[in-house]
């Protein structure tokens, strides 16, 4: 016959270690997990730059006698779990309408999203998709073109005396209405 100790009761300060070893393992368990979810959810809580006031040149950049200059846009850019650094989001045209007021136009046609040149020779922007001419105030120059609406303006901001800020945007190509791009 085998000898059977028996086991003596359970004290307050054997239930006290026990309670604390359980509770130690229970955070051991779940910190982790927790702490992994937070960096896969880490992307979606950062905030876009779309929207926002980018600097772009200076006015000394500008020539002053109004004729467009087309600029990439330039800022950081997040991609889920990825940063970049200073790469081009896109482009706008730049031009003085006086000394220190600026107007701003993005380069993209509304009608398809082509991106327009700026005919020095005959002070136009010209879409090269479907020809669409637009006068040097943005406005569509021939009312049967295809776009439905003129070059879509963006907000600028001259900063500090010479910097020029702008809001870039993108919006909707094939609306009469402006509507902004997700």
């Amino acid at each position: 016959m085998e000898n059977e100790t028996p086991q003596p009761p359970e004290t307050r300060r054997g239930f006290l270690t026990s309670f604390l070893a359980g509770i130690t393992a229970l955070l051991a368990g779940i910190i982790p997990p927790l702490a992994g979810l937070g960096v896969l959810l880490d992307p979606l809580r950062r905030k876009s730059t779309l929207g926002k006031a980018i600097r772009v040149t200076t006015l000394a950049a500008l020539p002053s006698d109004g004729v467009p200059r087309k600029f990439s846009v330039m800022t950081d850019r997040s991609d889920a779990w990825n940063q970049f650094r200073n790469v081009p989001i896109g482009a706008v045209y730049l031009r003085r309408t006086d000394e220190a007021t600026v107007e701003a136009f993005n380069v993209a046609c509304p009608h398809a999203g082509c991106f327009v040149d700026y005919r020095n020779e005959e002070k136009k922007y010209l879409c090269p998709c479907h020809n669409s001419r637009f006068n040097i105030d943005g406005s569509v120059q021939d009312p049967k073109s295809p776009s439905p609406r003129g070059l879509d303006s963006l907000v600028v901001e001259v900063r500090n005396g010479d910097e020029v800020w702008v809001q870039y945007q993108k919006f909707q190509a094939g609306h009469a209405e402006k509507h902004p791009a997700i």
